[in-house]
């Protein structure tokens, strides 16, 4: 009879401990999303957090969408979220490779989990030990794969020979500067081109426009250009317009917009590569769902691919959903 009492009071600790356990592991993480800038990207990540949420029956802030870009405008933001004191996780698409560390740091260590989408700081390999290795994960496109890809694109339209030129916009963002350094491996492989040169316009299409406008002048025989964001590639191919080179000069494009897709039926863009965005915020929303209900161990690095759209596919209708819609 002893016996069986000790047994059941064992059993009764186990399963009350068991209970704690399933009970913290449990919790509905509140997540806030921080958006890097006001543009079509990343509110198609917005979208797929917002419904990925509603699925899972999670609560979201979301903090203003910045008009422009830096660690001047995001810092701000993120401590404002991470100071209201209710939320669980942020996912943000980091500025700066490195001026970003420290803040989003210090947001960490006050109990606030991060994970990074699109950007990443440090190198990105969160799963190594350093500074820079406390974020959850990061979840973005595989941007150097992508620049090498768009070379081989652009090389073939303009016929493996040529100057080319580097429409970009900043120099110490992670996904900008492996698309500029993919596109310069792919054309390594062709000693017939020529890059004449790389521009950054932090992110303003009017300057992008402007400074495409000077290289044309300058290099009179470029044929083609590699526009690394969509202002970069929307200043671009305005360049080309005005100077009446549409279709001499080939535009190969980063961003699926719906402006971009417009141009690219239009003859005034050869070549856009669409990312993923929606599916990027699912997958966000997704692993802080697994971390904080399902106590699962997260992966350091998520890549969704991408999708090239051209002027043979682009009316497509399975083409279609990877355009970045504005609603």
């Amino acid at each position: 009879m002893k016996k069986l009492v000790v047994i059941s009071l064992v059993l009764v600790l186990v399963v009350g401990l068991l209970g704690g356990l399933a009970l913290a592991q449990g919790k509905k993480p509140k997540i806030a999303w921080c958006p890097a800038i006001d543009d079509p990207f990343y509110y198609m990540i917005g979208k797929g957090i917002a419904d990925k949420c509603k699925e899972l029956g999670l609560e979201l802030f979301v903090s203003e969408y910045p008009k422009a870009w830096g660690p001047e405008i995001q810092v701000p933001i993120l401590e404002a979220v991470a100071a209201r004191g209710d939320i669980d996780v942020i996912i943000t698409g980091p500025t700066s490779k490195e001026a970003l560390i420290a803040p989003l740091k210090r947001i960490h260590d006050s109990g606030i989990e991060i994970i990074t989408v699109d950007t990443y700081i440090g190198d990105g390999d969160y799963s190594k030990p350093s500074e820079y290795s406390f974020p959850l994960t990061f979840i973005g496109t595989d941007n150097f794969q992508g620049g090498v890809e768009v070379a081989h694109h652009l090389a073939e339209m303009i016929g493996k020979k040529g100057k080319v030129f580097i429409e970009t916009t900043n120099p110490d963002v992670s996904s900008v500067v492996e698309r500029v350094e993919g596109f310069k491996k792919g054309m390594s492989e062709y000693p017939d081109i020529e890059i004449v040169g790389v521009e950054y316009n932090l992110d303003v299409q009017e300057k992008a426009q402007q400074q495409v406008a000077a290289a044309l002048q300058a290099n009179p025989d470029i044929v083609g250009i590699f526009g690394t964001n969509l202002y970069s590639a929307q200043g671009a191919y305005q360049a080309v317009v005005n100077a009446g080179l549409t279709g001499a000069v080939k535009i190969a494009s980063w961003d699926a917009t719906e402006d971009l897709i417009k141009a690219l039926k239009e003859g005034k863009v050869d070549l856009v590569l669409a990312q993923k965005p929606y599916e990027i915020g699912t997958l966000a929303v997704e692993a802080a769902y697994q971390y904080f209900v399902e106590g699962k161990e997260i992966p350091k690095r998520m890549v969704p691919g991408f999708f090239f759209f051209t002027k043979d596919n682009v009316n497509d209708p399975e083409s279609q959903k990877y355009i970045y819609r504005a609603d």
